[in-house]
């Protein structure tokens, strides 16, 4: 449904993104991740047909944004960082202004706007204008308008930056709701958003892409995969000394209340080989555990050296 090949953008002497490629299917919601100015936005904007490239192509649903623009972004949805509607509308307004431009009118106009406002919890605001609404709300008023046309493609920066618990939750329960259907992009350098949406990761730097596939998988990545945390009833003398020597063990760290964390060196064996290091010395063990990694070490060890482009 959507291709990126070998794109590049450049601003002047800076190098904003760098030969960017990957592909999208149906039902794939697929978190874009980088630190603050990575090039995430950018390429989000040249996929929209908002900036041109200064190399390479975006296919959309068999369209190029290029060479197609019109045809291709009948085909997206966009949500822009900080969800830009006009203050001055109503809720109402705006949607039947955003239907007219999509060149919806009379009854189809109103089911779409009364079926937009439904799927994305808005009707209590409906004749409120915009400028008094929560940005919760305003979130989801600039989703619905996104989504209005039941376009194939769902593309979002930043999508709940800023929002409570609460309204994370629901704009988050709308994403997966689509997703049966849609392709999805999540452009976002908020962690737990990935966790909570996608199948599939991206992170880039310095306008180049340094890692993909799903978060399971970059979590393999993380130097706390296959980590294992032992707390014993009572902590012998050489307990560190024991750990330490294991082939598959890396570092041993210690924490309060006979507890330790063996990073491992071989994560395949670590556990076992904690285990029959417990048999041999007779150790009482109180909870064991394996850490499956953490996305946010592997984002952390891609991302942190140099600064990023714009």
């Amino acid at each position: 449904m959507l291709t990126v090949d070998k794109l590049q953008k450049n601003f002047g002497p800076i190098d904003a993104v760098r030969n960017i490629s990957f592909d999208l299917k149906k039902g794939d919601v697929l978190g874009f991740l980088g630190p603050n100015g990575a090039g995430k936005s950018t390429t989000m904007r040249i996929i929209t047909g908002y900036l041109q490239p200064s190399g390479g192509t975006a296919t959309v649903n068999g369209f190029d944004i290029g060479k197609q623009s019109v045809a291709a972004r009948r085909q997206l949805g966009y949500l822009p960082e900080n969800a830009p509607v006009y203050q001055d509308m109503t809720v109402q307004h705006f949607l039947n202004f955003i239907a007219e431009i999509r060149g919806f009118r009379g009854n189809e106009r109103r089911r779409r706007v009364d079926r937009i406002m439904d799927i994305c919890k808005i009707e209590p605001v409906r004749r409120q204008s915009v400028d008094t609404l929560s940005k919760g709300y305003r979130q989801r008023v600039c989703f619905a308008q996104a989504i209005l046309h039941d376009p194939p493609i769902l593309i979002m920066d930043e999508p709940t930056d800023g929002l409570d618990p609460n309204q994370k939750a629901i704009v988050r329960q709308m994403i997966l709701d689509m997703a049966q259907t849609k392709a999805i992009i999540i452009s976002t350098h908020i962690l737990e958003e990935v966790d909570a949406v996608c199948n599939r990761t991206i992170i880039i730097s310095r306008g180049r892409i340094v890692a993909q596939g799903t978060p399971a998988e970059l979590k393999q990545r993380s130097p706390s995969h296959g980590a294992v945390t032992l707390e014993l009833t009572e902590t012998p003398d050489s307990v560190m000394a024991d750990l330490e020597t294991l082939p598959s063990a890396k570092r041993v760290e210690p924490a309060d209340n006979h507890c330790f964390t063996i990073y491992p060196r071989d994560p395949v064996k670590l556990f076992q080989d904690v285990m029959n290091q417990a048999r041999r010395r007779s150790w009482t063990i109180k909870s064991i555990s394996v850490k499956e990694g953490r996305l946010e070490d592997t984002f952390h060890a891609l991302t942190q050296t140099g600064d990023n482009a714009s």
